[in-house]
């Protein structure tokens, strides 16, 4: 899995925002230790899920 960071292409893979896919911004750890995120579409919408959720893409070369 490739590390989680600010700008990288993401897909969600679990909870309630399954199947949304967008750019990941804002990392943050919580204070029991949860890494979430803000994703943005393209659309302009905005979301947060946990870290754990969420799956990188890689670009191809």
């Amino acid at each position: 899995m490739d590390p989680l960071q600010d700008g990288a292409s993401c897909v969600v893979v679990g909870g309630t925002h399954k199947g949304k896919s967008g750019i990941v911004r804002d990392i943050h750890v919580s204070k029991t230790g949860h890494t979430t995120i803000t994703v943005v579409q393209a659309s302009g919408e905005r979301f947060k899920t946990l870290g754990k959720n969420v799956r990188v893409e890689v670009p191809e070369s």
